[in-house]
């Protein structure tokens, strides 16, 4: 039989996504996204790492779901600011949530921000990292964490159409190419938020049950 698991989004993409990540795993599980459950309200997202943001959302699905719930939270990650900017990469200039502005201009002016205060910085110390943490949480409490990173080097112009967030900076390492000059199965293949959710998929059999 078919196990059900609540995926904490509400984007029809990522539900398509994982559901042919555990398909590949040849794991039987129906994904539900956030749709399913109006009644669960807001998630709280207040944690200060990928793993914590990941964790709360998905132990706050499960409880109010009383079904096994996945979440993710990733972002970029840049050596010579320490890190960030980590968990704020979405509204890294300050903007978030019920700004009034389309994804696409937020996109660019964290990007922009980002590139204005990289400006002075030699190439070889242009060095990031995606990273991505997924959390399975169940109704009694337990979880199970993995993640996934992709390292590389951020260029100092946008190159490429095919991407979103900071993919036209970012070139994975062994590549020649932006992640927005990426098809999207070639960046599917390599995602940081991919190679989480697969070990995540490792680990679901144990869990997961009828």
């Amino acid at each position: 039989m078919t196990s059900r698991v609540v995926l904490a989004t509400h984007n029809e993409h990522k539900v398509h996504e994982l559901q042919e990540i555990l398909g590949g795993a040849e794991l039987d599980v129906e994904i539900l996204s956030m749709a399913a459950f109006p009644e669960v309200g807001e998630i709280p997202e207040t944690a200060v790492t990928f793993a914590g943001n990941a964790g709360l959302k998905a132990d706050h699905v499960a409880r109010r779901t009383d079904l096994p719930a996945l979440a993710d939270d990733s972002g970029l990650s840049v050596d010579v600011l320490g890190g960030s900017p980590g968990i704020f990469s979405a509204r890294w200039s300050g903007l978030h949530g019920g700004a009034d502005l389309p994804r696409e201009e937020k996109d660019r002016r964290n990007l922009q921000l980002l590139l204005d205060q990289l400006a002075d910085v030699p190439d070889e110390h242009r060095r990031a990292a995606f990273r991505c943490a997924a959390v399975l949480a169940l109704p009694d409490g337990t979880t199970v964490t993995s993640e996934g990173e992709v390292p590389g080097l951020l260029v100092r112009a946008p190159v490429g159409e095919n991407g979103f967030g900071y993919d036209p900076i970012f070139v994975p390492d062994g590549g020649t190419r932006t992640l927005a000059e990426y098809s999207d199965a070639e960046k599917n293949a390599i995602s940081h938020r991919g190679r989480a959710f697969r070990a995540l998929a490792e680990q679901l059999p144990r869990y997961l049950t009828d």
